[in-house]
């Protein structure tokens, strides 16, 4: 089966002389639950803006499904639903007409937009903010938003970077079991995420990058029974960067 996402000595170096990422290679498996974790500044927003063409690589090549990004673009960023970690929606325009607008990117018309944004906002319990302007919404609502907007065309893959951010825990939760769903009916997700136990708890696979590589990859079962099944993905995580972070500065 074609992976979701296959990425081959992924390189970006910025202007500045900024080397974000140093020969990245990793696979997501069709109808994964994939968590891409790191620090800040690791690579891992890099990565997602490559894969969705917000920005240019240096070197390497990657591909969503059979589309490449370089040959094939357009095709791969249709496969593609991503909720990025900054609010980048116009707070004085409606929720619908926001989730609306979005359709249109994808030539979808009005009244089909309109058809298919309601199972997806009574999910995300937004339907009866849908004539509010986005601003009136709190930030939890904010979030959802996201995620709706980045559902409306019915992207094979969705890509969420830090989605439940400053989200409480009840709302956290209830957001996990929409995402769970998802993936159940086979969407492929990758997320990143500084909650680790909302990593270990999600995902069925894991990958770690830091200071531009990948440190890790595998799945979640096999990396938490290698460590005997006594420590949380987060205790794993922290010694693997504190490990990384003692060899750089020894070297």
């Amino acid at each position: 089966m074609t992976p979701a996402v296959s990425v081959s000595d992924l390189r970006k170096t910025y202007k500045t002389g900024t080397v974000a990422l140093r020969g990245v290679s990793l696979e997501v498996a069709q109808g994964d639950f994939f968590a891409l974790l790191g620090p800040n500044g690791a690579g891992k927003t890099t990565i997602i803006g490559i894969l969705c063409g917000l920005t240019v690589k240096t070197g390497g090549e990657a591909k969503i499904f059979d589309a490449s990004i370089d040959t094939d673009p357009v095709k791969a960023k249709s496969y593609i639903g991503l909720v990025p970690q900054e609010f980048n929606i116009n707070i004085f325009e409606k929720v619908i007409d926001i989730i609306v607008d979005q359709a249109g990117f994808y030539g979808i018309p009005r009244a089909e937009a309109i058809k298919k944004a309601e199972p997806i906002l009574k999910d995300l319990g937004l339907w009866e903010k849908r004539n509010e302007p986005s601003q009136q919404l709190s930030g939890g609502m904010k979030r959802r938003l996201m995620i709706a907007r980045a559902l409306i065309h019915k992207p094979q893959l969705l890509i969420l970077d830090e989605p439940t951010a400053g989200v409480d825990v009840e709302l956290r939760r209830s957001m996990w079991g929409f995402l769970r769903k998802m993936n159940a009916e086979g969407t492929t997700i990758i997320l990143t995420t500084h909650y680790l136990e909302e990593a270990e708890q999600l995902c069925r696979t894991v990958a770690v990058i830091n200071k531009g590589e990948i440190v890790l990859s595998e799945p979640m079962t096999t990396l938490l029974q290698r460590y005997g099944g006594e420590e949380k993905l987060e205790d794993i995580y922290l010694g693997l960067i504190g490990a990384e972070k003692e060899e750089v500065k020894t070297a």
